[in-house]
This record gives structure tokens, sequence and C-alpha cells, in this order.
């Protein structure tokens, strides 16, 4: 089944960031470092224009680094773009991007000059956490699970920087669907929306292709196991992801292996790195228009 996920509040999002980016100095883009492309909506990279960015590659601690080295290279390529590999409750780590925002700006955040920083990105990348740790204290509503922001805030921060917040947003149609796969496995999708067993599918044969080693540890078993859908019922096999009878139930499997994943049981790892082959779809807006020329 394709994988569609655009709450409703989304559509406003998009108004609102747009209507708030002719004001700002320097965008904090946050992305999931284990899929920074992915993550990255085509979207806000045509809102934010040519207006400095950092890429920050959050979660950090669940990707690869050996691949989290390779993104931030392929971003430093671009003009005016820092990229900064971090996990967001890291206070130290988190402050230093308020400098690379003065480095960026170097002409605000002075008395009398504010400097004006956006924080914006998908859901359930890590954008509250960010904000919370900045701030020092809880501001920003944080879950588990995507879409906890809903409206846009501000926050003063010391150093004459202001930082706004705002929800996380799709693009509303997720023309890649290898893309909304890794989404979905990352759990930057609503649950609601995807299909456990066909998201695990996907991921175990990822697993398999990119990290054979990391899959085999985690669950022996697995080791002489190639097809996918033989692994999946195996592991619910071994889980006791059982209903009567003794049948597996291929869901709660799935939903067992994409929990395990996105906790890190089985290591760092990258859904996708610099050079792989991904398309990127048109940048529209939520009733279809091209989104570059609505502006």
């Amino acid at each position: 089944m394709a994988i569609e996920w655009y709450p409703g509040h989304m559509t406003k999002a998009r108004r609102e960031i747009a209507e708030a980016m002719t004001g700002i100095d320097v965008v904090i883009e946050v992305l999931d470092a284990r899929l920074p492309y992915s993550s990255s909506n085509p979207v806000l990279e045509t809102l934010r224009s040519n207006r400095p960015c950092i890429k920050v590659l959050n979660k950090h601690d669940l990707a690869d680094p050996l691949v989290s080295k390779a993104w931030v290279h392929h971003f430093e390529q671009q003009s005016s773009v820092r990229a900064v590999p971090l996990e967001a409750k890291e206070r130290g780590a988190a402050l230093n991007l308020l400098r690379e925002c003065q480095r960026l700006a170097p002409h605000r955040g002075k008395p009398g000059k504010t400097l004006r920083a956006m924080v914006i990105g998908i859901p359930n990348v890590g954008k509250s956490t960010l904000i919370n740790t900045l701030a020092g204290k809880r501001i920003a509503r944080v879950g588990d699970k995507p879409a906890i922001t809903t409206c846009r805030q501000q926050i003063n921060l010391p150093g004459n920087i202001t930082l706004a917040d705002t929800p996380g947003l799709l693009w509303p149609v997720l023309s890649d669907q290898n893309g909304a796969l890794r989404l979905a496995a990352s759990g930057a999708i609503g649950d609601s929306a995807i299909d456990y067993v066909e998201v695990a599918l996907f991921a175990l044969a990822f697993m398999q292709e990119r990290y054979p080693q990391r899959l085999h540890e985690t669950y022996p078993y697995t080791a002489n196991l190639a097809d996918p859908a033989a692994l999946l019922l195996e592991l619910g096999r071994r889980q006791g992801c059982l209903v009567g009878g003794g049948e597996v139930d291929l869901s709660r499997a799935g939903e067992f292996f994409l929990r395990a994943l996105r906790g890190g049981k089985l290591g760092r790892i990258s859904f996708e790195k610099p050079g792989d082959e991904i398309v990127a779809p048109p940048p529209r807006d939520e009733e279809g228009i091209d989104a570059s020329a609505a502006l």
C-alpha cells in the first residue's frame, strides 16, 4: 500500500512558516541523522530560499558515525550551509548551534539587532527536544509520536537571539515510496498510517543488504534465512508473537522488529548515505501546486 500521511494542522503550518520566514536570519533544519535526505522536506528547502542554514543531524547516537561524517561533508559543499551531528538532549552541543547562528549572521545578535532563527523539520526528528535543551527548560511538548507540535511559538534566548519553533511538516504526497518506507521505519510517520508487515519487510531487507552482521548478532537465528518474509515469520515465532493455534501474528512481529530498530537495539545504522540513488519528488504544497511557483 502507498504511504501517505499529512495531518490537518500541516496545511496551516506551511502557511505560517512561509509568512514567518520573511523575517528570519538563519534557518535551523533538524534532520534525522539516520536518513538526512528522506527527512529533508523539499517544501521547507524551497521556503528557506537562500537564507543561511544549519543542518542539524539529530539522533546522531543512533546513526552510523562514518555515514554521518560523509553527510556533513556532503551538506557543507553547499553555500552558507553548516552541518552539525548531535543528540538534541546534550546541552553543550546544542548551545554550539547558537554560536554557529552568530557566525552565519555576524551582523545580528547584538543590542537592537536581534538574531532571528527558525527551527524547521519534518515530524519526530527532535525539534521540540532541541528547543527545550536550548531554553534550559521545558517549553515545547515532546513525545515519542510524530506531530506533537501543532502550532508556532517563539522563544527568547540569551545573546539577543529569538528562536521560532514550528510544527513538523511533511509533504502531502510521498512520491518516493522508498523514502516513505525509510521514514516509516525510522518512526517519522505515524504508525496509524503504515502497514507494520510491509515496513518491517523493507527494513529487514535493508539490514540484510547494509548491516547483515548487526542483524545476525542481534538475532542469531536469522543467519541462514535469506528471505525477509521467512525471517519475519521466524522472528515472530521466537518472540512469541502468536495467535490462536500457534500461528504467527506478522503485524505484531513487524511492530516488535521496528521498535527494536528505532530504539537502537541493532546498533548504530544509517538508512541512506550520500550517493544513494534517491529521486527527489517535486516540492508541492498541500493543494498539489508547485511550491516554488507559489512563493
